[in-house]
């Protein structure tokens, strides 16, 4: 079995109505369900920005090599990741399937990357 990472970008469900937001949350839940009840969900969840709301305060930084810790990435990064959805699946064409659904419920394309195996993990 294979892990998978799922993402899109920060920007990529900008062009969808805000009234349209309640139904993609329900159809994106829907796919996680889906998801979890396949037994193929590690891990999803959007990533958030914004340092205004106590409940999502979000502090970004960088921390190098040398251990110097910086703030950002900056939101007006444009390679930001919005979303993310990891799974476990048996091959490629799996994972690509899944993409498909999430990429209908979230109304935007889907970027997969297969992470790389590492026995001693």
């Amino acid at each position: 079995m294979a892990k998978y990472l799922i993402s899109f970008d920060r920007g990529a469900m900008d062009h969808i109505p805000e009234e349209d937001f309640p139904q993609v949350a329900e159809d994106s839940h829907a796919v996680c369900r889906e998801a979890k009840e396949a037994g193929v969900l590690l891990f999803t969840g959007g990533i958030h920005y914004s340092t205004d709301d106590p409940l999502y305060a979000a502090e970004p930084a960088v921390v190098d090599t040398d251990g110097m810790i910086t703030d950002g990435p900056y939101p007006e990064t444009k390679e930001l990741i919005g979303g993310v959805f990891v799974i476990e699946v048996p091959t490629r064409e799996e994972a690509l399937k899944w993409a498909a659904k999430v990429a209908v419920a979230c109304r935007c394309a889907q970027d997969v990357r297969k992470f790389m195996y590492d026995p001693e993990v």
